[in-house]
Formats: structure tokens, C-alpha cells, sequence
């Protein structure tokens, strides 16, 4: 929606005065304008924390991924990978980032 910057504004004057009780009832309307949710269908979305899940099956697919690219090491101390350019010093097999040595 455009709006024009140039038009003149509306005083105090000009603005209507609602009373608090047509402030109120306003609030109450758009309150019970809320979609009602049947109690059935509401219940069956709820699952309780120990509910019994064992006839349920998920399916996730695992992905297996190389271990380390011939450029990457992992930072034995923040566990993150990083390249090779990283690499502050090495402790045996296992190497140290630059932002943690």
C-alpha cells in the first residue's frame, strides 16, 4: 500500500476518542474470533511425556561420510574441522587450530 507523505496529518482533535469500555469490548471480540480447536482432535495432537512409543517406527537414513578430506583436520581441542591452513601445530596424528593453540 502506497502511502503519501505529503497529505496532512490528523490532529488530537480530529482523532476519535474511544472509551475504555468500547476499547474493552473491541479486545473481547477479537478474543472469541479465535478458531475453535475440537477436543478430540486437540487431544490426539498432545503426546504424554511417558507415552509408549515402541510400535512406532521412524525412518531415518544414515549417511556415511569419509572421515576427513585429505585437506581437513579436526582440532583436538574444539573438536571442529578445519582446513589444513588452520593447522597450528600437530600432536602426533591429532592437530591444534590456530584459534586454540
Amino acid at each position: 500500500m502506497a502511502t503519501d507523505y505529503d497529505a496532512p496529518r490528523k490532529t488530537d482533535e480530529e482523532l476519535p476518542e474511544d472509551s475504555i469500555e468500547e476499547l474493552k469490548a473491541r479486545r473481547a471480540d477479537k478474543v472469541n474470533s479465535s478458531v475453535d480447536m475440537d477436543e478430540e482432535e486437540l487431544a490426539e495432537t498432545i503426546e504424554l511425556p511417558g507415552a509408549d512409543l515402541s510400535e512406532e517406527s521412524m525412518g531415518v537414513e544414515v549417511l556415511v561420510v569419509p572421515e576427513y578430506q585429505l585437506d581437513e583436520f579436526t582440532c583436538v581441542r574444539c573438536f571442529l574441522v578445519h582446513h589444513r591452513s588452520q593447522l597450528a601445530k600437530r600432536e602426533g596424528k591429532d592437530g591444534i587450530c590456530k584459534e586454540c593453540a
